[in-house]
């Protein structure tokens, strides 16, 4: 009778197992460390900086099995559902402070004076500069403890539970896939940056010069007719011509760009398959190009 009255005390709850799910957002890594890039483990730092080790390992357990539902990222917000032991799932809320309009308009400035920021962020990419922008704006890009306020509907007084915890570590593995959703909880989207960047740039540009066309005489085209024996021979001589072969500075740019497709039931092999297919071809192409063995390998400037 003293132990249920000490456990009701403490909000103690005993251990369960929750209600498998089917179609639940399973977590990619099956073991190990959550994130790949630097951006979504530096995500996953301020949460394991709240210690409760043995619910973040539960929660671990929980966005590997797929108990996460749902997964929706607003401006300065997280909203999901998690099943639990329980019939209905648990309402999980993450809340983020976003920056006023006057700290991102710093950020903006910040960004504009380097031309490689607005560059990557197009091809989908985190620059790892871009962390150190933010300091000079005088602002954080990751929030810190201090920032980031959680909630469930769950039983548990932990905070974060362990259906928090789960949400975090998919979002962890959402923003490698799309870091500027980091972007997007401190209240900006991406096409909004990019529209700043390119606003800002558009007018520090200096104005063009207006300079009337000159008229130029209209070319004396021969006749398709009046030759045709010399149709297929070049006219023009090509010995200065070179041709330069490299891998690409940010693989699968366009792809990165444009997104997962719409017409796709599974975007994400979708991309995959992509991804594994481009990247073949490029090994390929390189291959061929830089051996000697190849015919004509040995035009083509590295």
């Amino acid at each position: 009778m003293a132990r249920r009255k000490q456990n009701r005390y403490w909000g103690y709850f005993p251990r369960s197992s929750p209600i498998p799910v089917k179609n639940g957002i399973k977590a990619r890594t099956r073991r190990g460390q959550f994130g790949e890039h630097w951006w979504a483990q530096r995500w996953i730092a301020v949460l394991e900086s709240f210690g409760w080790d043995n619910r973040l390992q539960r929660g671990r357990t929980y966005a590997r099995k797929g108990q996460v539902l749902s997964i929706n990222v607003g401006p300065g917000r997280v909203t999901a559902r998690v099943q639990g032991s329980r019939r209905a799932p648990y309402s999980v809320r993450i809340e983020i402070v976003p920056l006023r309009d006057d700290q991102w308009e710093r950020v903006i400035d910040a960004m504009a004076q380097q031309a490689i920021f607005a560059a990557q962020l197009l091809a989908g990419e985190m620059p790892p500069e871009i962390e150190r922008v933010f300091q000079v704006a005088g602002v954080s890009l990751f929030p810190t403890s201090k920032d980031v306020a959680m909630n469930c509907s769950c039983p548990d007084w932990a905070v974060p539970c362990k259906h928090v915890a789960a949400v975090y570590y998919l979002l962890g593995e959402e923003f490698d896939r799309d870091p500027f959703l980091l972007l997007t909880l401190r209240g900006r989207t991406r096409d909004q940056v990019i529209a700043a960047l390119r606003a800002r740039r558009a007018a520090a540009a200096p104005p063009a010069e207006e300079v009337a066309p000159e008229e130029e005489p209209e070319p004396q085209v021969e006749p398709l007719e009046a030759d045709l024996s010399r149709f297929w021979e070049m006219r023009g001589n090509l010995g200065g011509f070179r041709v330069a072969i490299a891998a690409p500075p940010v693989e699968t740019a366009l792809l990165k760009r444009l997104g997962p497709p719409s017409f796709s039931q599974r975007p994400e092999a979708f991309i995959g398959a992509l991804t594994l297919a481009y990247a073949t071809v490029t090994d390929r192409a390189l291959a061929l190009a830089f051996d000697e063995d190849q015919p004509g390998g040995s035009d083509v400037e590295p």
